[in-house]
């Protein structure tokens, strides 16, 4: 056959250490039809401050590959909530194969078409929090390549029609693909006419969706006679792709024919007529929503295509009890994104008879509902069973409906099916499944209703059991709880949903609880930071008794919305907000940082114009820095390094007009800067390099306590009184002194008519 081969790739991003799904890196790909091979060619490197990060630790990199939907991870070994289906997802990690670069490569034979989800983090990390800008941080860049090869121009196998086809002794093999449509149950695949050197040397393969795998169902024509291949309860709505293939080392040509035969399960004793409406003809999929009636219009055969001949009708054997029966279709209401509800006609209460099941179809969009969850409810109406032990079992499976025909086992599974059980009787009434990540497209609920026996479960009589079903779509299970929150995220075009749960619980919905905090932990990490702001009233009432009134009202400021801010912010269920969470995080950083400002600024002791102009110019440049980045180095480090330079150029000017170290005594140095210098570093060397996640309440406890502390040391005495601030002495000699009118200073009177009532002289 011809190839063609495409390439796709994606915008290198930056990996995160795992901690939640909504920490990791999601790729979106779509691969065409009639694909042979996939091959993801994954590149990795490092950089720290804009160059190659040679230094940078090996850490390694998982990434996990799913077809459909995206993949369901748990790296963590973390527990899943109740009644959850984990679908399985390809899993690999790359190693580093040079100093800042790696790469490596993942092959698919025949992948399935549509929608593939990549999905790539790293190892989870210590947590440890650091500042923004203190040092260059090592960045482990991720970019997905994609290179696929497919086949053009396949031959299509029309049902009912044989195909003659001769295989040159240079060719191993014929590839064909045939369309399945709705209702059907059964396809049979015939190798006819086989002659060859050594009689039927051939293998025949048959796979859904993709070409067929050396692990595809398969039947050998030399043992078997005639060469049928059966395939029941295929895929709807979907290509079959048959693989005729010659055994090695076999010489000569081969010569063979090729039919496909469909059997419509709504008529079960005839096969699917050859002659069907144009669109069907020509084995095009119809619209996806064709789930609802089952009667198949006729119309004049068309002209037979190229290559085929036209062979009588036969019928086709059918197994025993196989049919279809009808589906009731479902109506979608969207509410909001991920938020989906399926609703029933005549519905939510569903009537289940004893003598055939009860369908339903539901359908998910593609793309746009895969990132959800999807919810499934059933919920027994024990006063319908009429005092029998009946048991309704509920089967959900994907893109065919799966009903059982043994009624002593019932299951979701069949070799090539596998389904969702679920199952509601008079004990348990309730039962419940979530699927994170569904795969899009229809899935068919099939309600049985059986009586336990003692030889198993038996058909019931006169007994139509009652279940209220409820199908819904949700962006998370449960909405992660109340320790978790629920997170719409976005990549490129794609939109999913994930959990990101806090207080030490873990899981998919933030259900595990091994490593969660207790409630005393949590009230006494919330009091220890808010209490801890206490240590601000010894600072207030020094600043009060030294006539600082401004940095005192500047130090209540931060104690009032320091305490407040740690109280919104925890992770737990301790948690007291007096106002939105922006606004409290706001005024604490302002007045952390303006705390550091005025303290300093104070220090300098300026011209009271001077320093409250300094004030009021700090407070407008540290609120729009702070409305850029409230988490950079600059916005602590800046204003602290200006005003210890203001600082630094006022005492070495002082000192040089006095001719003497300023401050002048060595107490002062001894007993209150030397100490608070001491203590605010270490504050600041506990703030940078010691806080982690984990000892965060006690870590930046002590910060407060030392940073209010240093500020006690730091803070100047009161300034003595100079003599040249008293009152001037009175000149002698001649001369008079003007005194203005009391009212007139006062404003009660208009100056320019004002008299002068008092004259002085001196």
């Amino acid at each position: 056959g011809l190839f063609v081969t495409d390439y796709f790739t994606r915008t290198p991003r930056k990996l995160s250490p795992f901690r939640s799904f909504a920490s990791i890196e999601l790729f979106h790909f779509h691969i065409p039809e009639d694909t042979v091979i996939a091959v993801w060619n994954l590149i990795t490197f490092k950089e720290q401050g804009g160059t190659f990060g040679d230094q940078c630790p090996d850490r390694s990199i998982t990434v996990y590959f799913r077809s459909g939907a995206p993949s369901v991870i748990n790296p963590l070994h973390t527990h899943f909530p109740r009644d959850t289906a984990v679908p399985g997802s390809f899993a690999l990690t790359l190693t580093w194969t040079l100093p800042n670069r790696t790469t490596g490569v993942f092959n698919v034979t025949s992948p399935l078409p549509g929608d593939w989800f990549l999905a790539a983090h790293l190892p989870k990390d210590e947590g440890k929090i650091s500042v923004k800008g203190l040092y260059e941080e090592c960045q482990y860049l991720f970019q997905p390549q994609l290179i696929v090869q497919r086949l053009v121009n396949i031959a299509v196998l029309y049902p009912g029609y044989v195909t003659e086809q001769s295989m040159a002794p240079h060719n191993r093999s014929c590839l064909y693909k045939v369309f399945v449509p709705s209702y059907t149950s059964r396809v049979l695949v015939e190798v006819l006419q086989c002659h060859g050197s050594e009689g039927c040397p051939l293998w025949l393969r048959v796979r859904a969706k993709a070409p067929p795998l050396h692990n595809s169902t398969a039947l050998d024509c030399r043992e078997h006679a005639p060469c049928q291949l059966a395939l029941d309860l295929p895929f709807w709505q979907h290509w079959y792709y048959v693989l005729v293939e010659k055994h090695p080392g076999v010489p000569g040509p081969v010569s063979f024919q090729v039919t496909v035969k469909l059997t419509d399960c709504s008529r079960p004793s005839l096969a699917r007529p050859p002659f069907l409406p144009s669109s069907a003809s020509m084995n095009m999929p119809h619209s996806f929503g064709s789930a609802g009636g089952l009667a198949l219009g006729d119309s004049p055969p068309p002209a037979s295509p190229n290559g085929t001949k036209h062979p009588v009708p036969v019928p086709a054997a059918s197994p025993a009890g196989e049919r279809c029966w009808p589906v009731r279709p479902t109506l979608r209401n969207e509410l909001d994104t991920f938020s989906v509800h399926f609703y029933i006609f005549f519905g939510p209460n569903v009537s289940v008879p004893p003598d055939r099941p009860a369908v339903f179809v539901i359908n998910l969009l593609p793309v746009l509902d895969s990132g959800g969850v999807l919810n499934l409810e059933l919920r027994l109406n024990v006063s319908s069973l009429c005092g029998e032990n009946v048991t309704v079992f509920g089967c959900l499976n994907h893109e065919v409906p799966l009903t059982s025909g043994d009624n002593t086992s019932v299951t979701c599974e069949t070799e090539s099916l596998a389904g969702f059980l679920l199952s509601v009787n008079a004990t348990a009434s309730l039962s419940r499944l979530r699927i994170p990540y569904p795969q899009t497209g229809s899935w068919y609920l099939s309600l049985r209703s059986l009586c336990a026996t003692e030889h198993g479960f038996e058909p019931c009589a006169n007994v139509t059991a009652e279940v209220y079903l409820r199908a819904y779509l949700s962006p998370c299970i449960n909405d992660c709880g109340i320790y978790g929150q629920c997170k719409l995220l976005r990549t490129n075009n794609y939109l999913y949903a994930a959990c990101e749960c806090k207080a030490g619980w873990n899981g998919w919905g933030c259900t595990d609880n091994a490593e969660a905090f207790s409630y005393g932990f949590q009230l006494l990490s919330t009091l220890l930071l808010c209490l801890s702001n206490v240590m601000f009233v010894p600072p207030v009432a020094i600043a009060v008794r030294s006539h600082y009134l401004l940095e005192a009202a500047v130090y209540i400021f931060t104690m009032f919305f320091s305490t407040f801010y740690h109280a919104c912010d925890q992770p737990g269920i301790v948690v007291f907000c007096i106002m939105e969470y922006d606004v409290l995080q706001f005024c604490d950083f302002l007045g952390s940082l303006m705390s550091v400002w005025v303290t300093v600024i104070a220090m300098a002791r300026l011209q009271p114009v001077v320093k409250q102009v300094l004030y009021l110019l700090g407070a407008m440049l540290l609120s729009m820095a702070l409305q850029m980045d409230r988490h950079g180095l600059w916005n602590l480090l800046g204003p602290s390094l200006f005003a210890l330079g203001i600082m630094a150029i006022a005492w070495t000017a002082r000192s040089i007009r006095r001719r003497h170290c300023y401050p002048p005594t060595w107490k002062r140095w001894a007993f209150y800067l030397c100490p608070g210098a001491l203590i605010a570093a270490a504050a600041v060397l506990l703030y940078a390099f010691v806080e982690t996640e984990e000892n965060y309440f006690y870590i930046h406890s002590i910060w407060h306590l030392l940073i209010a502390g240093s500020v006690g040391f730091l803070l100047p005495p009161r300034a003595k009184p100079s003599g040249r601030l008293g009152p001037l002495p009175r000149r002698k000699g001649c001369g008079y002194q003007l005194c203005v009118n009391e009212q007139e200073e006062l404003g009660l009177v208009d100056p320019a008519v004002a008299s002068i009532n008092s004259i002085c002289t001196s």
